[in-house]
């Protein structure tokens, strides 16, 4: 059965992604460079972000190096799609070279971002302009010989913790050659100077099992003494231009931005933090599945992946 990993239904016309998913792998030894990988536990400091991830022993986390080997080397991204990512998280005992989901992890230096929208920001109305935002980009896709898509709903509608400062939210995407249905979960951690991203794909039918992951990141991620949401200090730190709300509308893509009037407030946002999540997982299953697994009869579509 067919499946897609997705990460932005309002970016998957964007030329440069589909570039770079056209990009060939170089031809390497995968099993080799996936025994050579090693994944860490427990407690995983993310000094670029001044924070940490609680992980246990259910997951595992690869570092920088090993995220570019897996990234570049065995999923085949260009080498730049690595930049800026921290980390990687997988289910623990799972291969790269296994059908999975992956989680990328990132982090933006945009500014203390304030919650006090969290409870009143509409994200039904988001959700109208992703569907609405869908027959633009569904001409493009079809020009460029990809399937079509419809985003049929939020598979978990946008939640806001106040006590760890987490903000998590999943769509459900159908693609209109059939297959399960993609599923895309967003975490974001709020702290004084920044937010914390961790981006999962998957299908579908693997809801259960990513909702259970993507909150336990939430709630396991924790920022050092200085940089918490709480040390934040109005009279000196950088403050972002948008809420929690806005994350999630950056998080659905450059068009719905754009119809919400936030493309401007965005602008570097998207450029620094959304193109490494966005570009750099958007090929990655494509190409790695193509190359391992063969499951494609068609045009690889450059925001897809198989598990």
């Amino acid at each position: 059965m067919k499946v897609r990993f997705l990460l932005a239904a309002s970016l998957l016309a964007v030329a440069p992604i589909a570039s770079t998913a056209q990009v060939p792998a170089p031809q390497v030894d995968v099993k080799a460079l996936a025994k050579s990988l090693k994944p860490q536990h427990g407690h995983i400091a993310l000094p670029a972000a001044k924070a940490s991830l609680d992980l246990g022993n259910d997951y595992d986390f690869y570092g920088p190096e090993d995220a570019r080997k897996i990234l570049v080397d065995i999923w085949g991204n260009p080498p730049d799609q690595a930049d800026n990512v921290l980390g990687l998280v997988m289910k623990a005992g799972k291969s790269p070279i296994e059908d999975n989901w992956g989680a990328i992890v990132t982090y933006e230096a945009s500014g203390y971002v304030a919650d006090d929208d969290a409870a009143t920001t509409n994200y039904g109305d988001i959700l109208k302009q992703m569907q609405d935002g869908e027959t633009e980009e569904n001409s493009q896709r079809q020009s460029s010989g990809y399937p079509t898509l419809h985003v049929v709903g939020w598979a978990e509608s946008p939640t806001y913790d106040k006590a760890s400062h987490s903000m998590v939210w999943a769509r459900d995407i159908k693609f209109s050659d059939g297959g399960a249905d993609a599923l895309n979960y967003d975490v974001r951690s709020l702290g004084r100077a920044g937010v914390l991203s961790v981006n999962m794909i998957s299908s579908m039918p693997h809801l259960a099992e990513v909702k259970t992951a993507a909150h336990e990141f939430a709630g396991h991620a924790s920022f050092d003494a200085g940089s918490r949401y709480a040390d934040f200090n109005p009279d000196m730190d950088k403050k972002a231009e948008y809420g929690v709300g806005g994350l999630v509308a950056a998080g659905a893509g450059l068009v719905i931005a754009k119809k919400l009037g936030l493309l401007a407030i965005f602008g570097k946002f998207f450029v620094s933090f959304l193109k490494p999540i966005l570009v750099g997982i958007a090929a990655l299953f494509a190409a790695f599945m193509n190359r391992i697994k063969g499951l494609f009869g068609r045009k690889t579509d450059p925001l897809e992946g198989s598990d």
